[in-house]
C-alpha cells in the first residue's frame, strides 16, 4: 500500500489550487487523482473569456486560467494520475494502520489501466470532484426521447472541444450561466437561438452574462416559462412553452409552439458527492455538498472540501480562493498528525444561521480558536431583493450591516467577519455566541 500525506480527488481548478497551496504550506508527499484525460476540469471546454479578473487581475479564457495552475503544479513537481477513477474512500478505525490526535488515516481506492486497483493510504484528503448537470430525467417533461436534447455543458464540449454542432434551430431551457453562454456560442457558430426559457421569475445567471450573451445578440429571455412538451420521435421537431403560476404549474391557455431541432437544458448543477456520502460525511441539505467548518473541514477530521463539490460557484476565482484555503488547512492538519489516538474533546462549534432570504452559508460552523483574523462567509439568496442590506448578528447583537442595491440568486454574496469582533463579544458576555445569523434586512 502506497502512503501519501495528502490526496486531491479531482484535477480541476479546485484540486490544482489546493495542491499548489498545500505544497507551498510545506506538504511534500501529494498526489492528484483525475478521471479525465487531462488536468483542468471543466475549464478546458470554457473557451470564453471572463476568468481570472480577481486572481490574476486580467481577463483569461478557461483553458488559459487552468494552464496557469497546471504550470504551477508541474513547476512544483506535484505528481498526478490521469484516467484514474476513485472508487471509494475509507476511514480506518482507531488503532488500525495508525491514528492521529485529530483523526485517522484514510484509504483511497482508485483504478486505472496502468496500475490496476490501487489502495492508497493518506493522512488527509481534499474533495474537489466538482459538479454535474441535472439531466432531462429529473424534469419530468412529457414526450418521446428524440435526438437533439442535450445538457448545455454537453453541447459546450461538443462545440468547443469535439468540433460538432448539436443543431441549427435552438431552444434553451434554463438561464443558468452555462445556458446563457451557450446561447451566445451557438449564435456565433451560425445557429439560430429562438428563445431562452426560465421556470423561475428571475434568471439564475450572472447579470453580466444576461447582458453579454442575450441582450447583445437580441435573444429573448422568457421568465416564469417552461417546456411542457417535446415534439418529434426520431429528432426534435419543436417544443411547446407555457407560462407558469406562483406554484410553478403551467397556466392553461398560455401554450406556445416553437419549431426547433435542438433543446439545450441548463437546469441546475449538482455537486458530485457520491464518494462523500459513502465516506459518511455530513451533508448540507440546501447546497447538496458537505457541511464544513471555518477550515473547510468536513465532519470527518482530515477530509476537506472545496470548489463546486462544496457548493456551486459563479466565479472560478472564488473556487481558487477557497481551494487555496483548503490546501493550507489540510497542511496544518498534516503537520499536527502524530499517529496517536484521538485525545480530548473538540471545542463547541458556533453554527451559522441563514435567515430572511439567505438560503445557506459556507462554512456552516465556526470554531473560534481556529479562526484567523478574518473569515469570508459566502452565501446565496432565495429571491431578488432591491434596496436592502445584509445583516450579521452574534446571537441577537448586530455586528455587520452592508447596504445593497440589489441581491439576486444568480450572484454569490459574501461577508467578511473579524476575529476581533468575536473576541470583543466573548469578553463582554463571558462566552462565545450561541449562533451567528446572516440575513437580509431593510436598508
Amino acid at each position: 500500500m502506497t502512503e501519501y500525506d495528502l490526496i486531491m480527488i479531482g484535477g480541476g481548478p479546485a484540486g490544482l489550487a489546493a495542491a499548489v497551496s498545500a505544497r507551498e504550506s510545506g506538504v511534500q508527499n501529494i498526489l492528484i487523482l483525475e478521471r479525465d484525460n487531462e488536468l483542468g476540469g471543466i475549464l478546458n471546454q470554457c473557451i470564453h473569456n471572463g476568468f481570472g479578473l480577481h486572481t490574476f487581475k486580467e481577463e483569461l479564457t478557461g483553458p488559459e486560467y487552468a494552464s496557469r495552475f497546471i504550470s504551477r503544479v508541474k513547476e512544483k513537481e506535484i505528481p498526478y494520475k490521469l484516467h484514474t477513477m476513485v472508487l471509494d474512500i475509507q476511514e480506518n478505525a482507531h488503532g488500525e494502520n495508525g491514528a492521529s490526535e485529530t483523526g485517522t488515516f484514510k484509504t483511497v481506492l482508485a483504478m486505472n489501466k496502468e496500475d490496476g486497483l490501487m489502495e492508497l493510504r493518506t493522512k488527509a484528503v481534499v474533495l474537489a470532484m466538482g459538479c454535474r448537470e441535472r439531466p432531462r430525467g429529473a424534469l419530468n417533461i412529457p414526450g418521446f426521447r428524440p435526438a437533439g436534447i442535450y445538457s448545455a455543458g454537453t453541447a459546450q464540449r461538443l462545440v468547443n472541444m469535439e468540433g460538432f454542432m448539436p443543431g441549427r434551430e435552438i431552444v434553451i431551457l434554463g438561464s443558468g450561466d452555462i445556458g446563457l453562454i451557450m446561447a451566445r456560442r451557438m449564435t456565433l457558430e451560425g445557429a439560430k437561438v429562438k428563445v431562452v426559457a426560465e421556470l423561475m421569475p428571475y434568471s439564475g445567471g450572472l447579470q453580466r452574462n444576461i447582458v453579454q450573451c442575450l441582450d447583445d445578440f437580441g435573444i429573448p429571455l422568457k421568465l416564469s416559462t417552461t417546456v411542457i412538451e417535446i415534439h418529434g420521435k426520431e429528432r426534435v421537431e419543436g417544443i411547446t412553452l407555457a407560462k407558469v403560476d406562483e406554484n410553478r404549474k403551467p397556466v392553461p391557455g398560455t401554450e406556445e409552439y416553437i419549431p426547433c431541432d435542438t433543446l439545450l437544458l441548463s437546469v441546475g448543477l449538482i455537486p458530485e458527492n457520491e464518494l462523500s456520502g459513502r465516506l459518511g460525511v455530513s451533508m448540507a441539505p440546501v447546497t447538496s455538498g458537505p457541511a464544513v467548518n471555518e477550515s473547510l473541514e468536513t465532519s470527518i477530521p482530515g477530509v476537506f472540501a472545496c470548489g463546486n463539490v462544496l457548493h456551486v460557484h459563479d466565479l472560478v476565482d472564488y473556487v481558487s480562493q477557497e481551494a487555496q484555503k483548503a490546501g493550507k488547512y489540510a497542511a496544518r492538519y498534516i503537520e499536527a498528525f502524530s499517529g496517536q489516538p484521538a485525545l480530548g474533546k473538540e471545542e463547541k462549534a458556533i453554527p451559522f444561521l441563514a435567515k430572511n432570504g439567505v438560503r445557506y452559508t459556507v462554512p456552516q460552523t465556526l470554531r473560534p480558536s481556529h479562526m484567523e483574523e478574518t473569515l469570508t462567509v459566502r452565501f446565496r439568496v432565495g429571491a431578488i431583493y432591491k434596496d436592502c442590506a445584509i445583516g450579521v448578528y452574534f446571537n441577537d447583537r448586530p455586528v455587520f450591516h452592508q447596504k445593497k442595491n440589489k441581491l439576486a440568486p444568480g450572484e454569490m454574496e459574501q461577508v467578511v467577519l473579524k476575529k476581533s469582533d468575536l473576541l470583543a463579544f466573548t469578553r463582554e458576555n463571558g462566552s462565545s455566541p450561541e449562533n451567528i445569523t446572516i440575513q437580509i434586512e431593510p436598508k
